[in-house]
């Protein structure tokens, strides 16, 4: 079964109706039909919390919350393997904490990584990306 991994640029891309949301829609409905998994790291949707409440208020973030978690989206807890994962990508490629959590559990569950964020330009061959623009 494909496997894909959101990072928050993509879910950002879903809540704010940007370019590159229908792709994200199209993704959601086949894992709703259980054709593919997607996974996100808390970390992740700890950034887009954080951006939404930092933008909209503490009303939007939990609207937010409530929209995510009604999405058939698995978020992959904060484990030690995934900190450490996410510590070398960080030590070894220029992006941020978040978008190192993203590739690392790209990596660890072998999935391609959905994104539009060009930080991660850095890491193609690496893990596989599939672009959102």
């Amino acid at each position: 079964m494909e496997r894909l991994v959101l990072d928050t640029f993509a879910l950002m891309v879903y809540f704010r109706n940007e370019p590159g949301v229908a792709r994200v829609r199209e993704l959601l409905e086949a894992a709703a039909r259980g054709e593919i998994e997607i996974s996100m790291s808390l970390v992740n949707l700890g950034e887009i919390l954080y951006i939404t409440e930092r933008r909209q208020g503490e009303e939007m973030t939990r609207q937010v919350l409530s929209l995510v978690d009604s999405l058939p989206i698995h978020i992959a807890e904060a484990t030690r393997k995934r900190v450490l994962g996410a510590a070398h990508f960080k030590a070894m490629y220029p992006i941020s904490y978040a978008d190192a959590f993203a590739a690392a559990l790209a990596e660890e569950l072998g999935a391609t990584l959905l994104t539009g964020d060009p930080e991660f330009k850095a890491l193609a061959g690496r893990i596989a990306i599939e672009w959102l623009m």
